[in-house]
């Protein structure tokens, strides 16, 4: 472990700029959450993506929403089989544990996971194709759903119709694990698709099948 070295010093001074604002204006609060532990009502999908500041979009404080991150914010399809997942992992810990009454897939504009799916689909990513490429493996689960977008013509538009794809066949993936399908059932949970224009500071919603997408 000899190649582990100290926080660049403008990471230090971040933080101890928010030790001496943020947390020291909030600190009964943020004891409270390490006394009393999480209790939120959202779950949220959402891309590794820099840019996507879900809790900021929000307006959401500390112990509001509960975060996984990913590689185009995808959820897998249900396979019980005994190996790491973690994806599965946090939703199956959102559901059941915390009991969240939401759960939103939130995707977004110029998702580079998308486009590098996109490629792979075209034949134009050959450094993806091989069981080595984690990235190409995890786009696998967006592949089935590039029927539906290949024939548009305009690029652009192809790639954002190819993004709310990703939030679409989620949530679909998500319907496939029972636990959820039984939340959503029983009414206790609700699944919310999202997708967020970075530029234009826009989130559009998906209504469901025959309805589309609107924006908000």
């Amino acid at each position: 472990m000899d190649q582990i070295r100290p926080l660049p010093r403008y990471l230090v001074q971040r933080y101890l700029g928010w030790k001496a604002t943020t947390w020291d204006q909030n600190k009964a609060w943020y004891r409270r959450l390490a006394a009393d532990g999480q209790r939120p009502r959202i779950m949220a999908i959402a891309c590794c993506d820099s840019r996507v500041r879900i809790a900021e979009v929000f307006g959401a404080d500390a112990g509001e929403i509960f975060i996984h991150r990913n590689v185009a914010n995808l959820v897998p399809p249900c396979a019980p089989d005994g190996e790491p997942h973690g994806t599965s992992a946090a939703v199956d810990y959102a559901v059941r544990h915390l009991r969240v009454a939401h759960l939103l897939v939130l995707g977004h504009s110029g998702c580079g996971g998308v486009a590098a799916c996109a490629a792979m689909c075209r034949e134009n990513a050959p450094d993806l194709e091989g069981r080595a490429s984690f990235v190409g493996r995890w786009m696998d689960v967006l592949r089935p759903a590039w029927n539906r977008v290949a024939a548009i013509a305009d690029p652009a538009e192809r790639l954002r119709a190819f993004e709310r794809a990703a939030v679409e066949i989620s949530l679909r993936n998500l319907l496939g694990f029972p636990f959820v399908a039984e939340a959503v059932a029983a009414e206790d949970l609700q699944l919310h698709g999202l997708w967020h224009d970075i530029a234009a500071g826009a989130l559009h919603q998906f209504l469901g099948e025959g309805r589309g997408w609107v924006a908000l």
